[in-house]
């Protein structure tokens, strides 16, 4: 069974790269860059008509998955030798839900999505700077409740362990540090989280292959 995962570097992909690194199965990787406009093209779109990353071709399907919170849960099922998905736990289970819900919905979409795609919000330019400063004080809110639980002396977002949340917290982490956010002094716990996960040699591989760090 090898997976074929459509990435952009750096974006929310990232998230689902790590995951196949961590569960250790055979993927190929088919860059598909947001900043040079590839997922606009025909070619593309073909593939996935929403022109976003990721989508995850999943062998025997004739269609990719899409949406990452998908991607990332479907990944965890399949492959539950890798104890990334506490089904045992039905509450860990649903904490896990819980916290990619709001991370794809709420802060990638709503915060991230409107400082860098205000366009999505209006179609008017003059509202766009409004549009981004509310973005920006979604994002820093929110970064201020994963900050508490961190804070709190969890070592991860669920009491289980480490799972599939923690990959797209730390795509959130890295994109604070490219907004310009001070993320060591106002984030320690979440920073010593992130930390953790950088020891990691899937996460390693993820950001060697696409090519940024935590920083860029």
């Amino acid at each position: 069974m090898t997976y074929r995962l459509f990435y952009s570097p750096g974006a929310c992909s990232l998230a689902a790269h790590i995951v196949l690194n961590e569960l250790g199965v055979d993927f190929e990787l088919e860059r598909t860059a947001v900043t040079e406009g590839a997922t606009q093209r025909a070619s593309y779109l073909a593939i996935n008509p929403k022109a976003r990353v990721p989508a995850l071709g999943v062998p025997g399907e004739d269609r990719v998955l899409t949406e990452l919170p998908a991607i990332l849960t479907y990944l965890a099922s399949r492959h539950p030798e890798g104890g990334l998905l506490p089904a045992a736990n039905p509450i860990d289970e649903a904490r896990c839900h819980e916290w990619l819900a709001w991370l794809a919905d709420w802060v990638h979409g709503v915060g991230f999505g409107g400082i860098w795609r205000p366009m999505r919000f209006s179609a008017e330019p003059a509202h766009y700077d409004g549009i981004r400063a509310t973005g920006r004080r979604t994002v820093i809110d929110s970064f201020g409740i994963i900050e508490s639980h961190f804070a709190a002396g969890r070592l991860w977002a669920v009491p289980y362990g480490y799972t599939i949340v923690e990959p797209f917290l730390f795509v959130l982490y890295r994109w604070g540090n490219r907004i310009g956010i001070d993320m060591r002094n106002n984030y320690p716990a979440w920073t010593a989280a992130s930390v953790r996960l950088l020891e990691r040699p899937a996460v390693q591989r993820a950001l060697k292959r696409e090519g940024v760090s935590v920083d860029s």
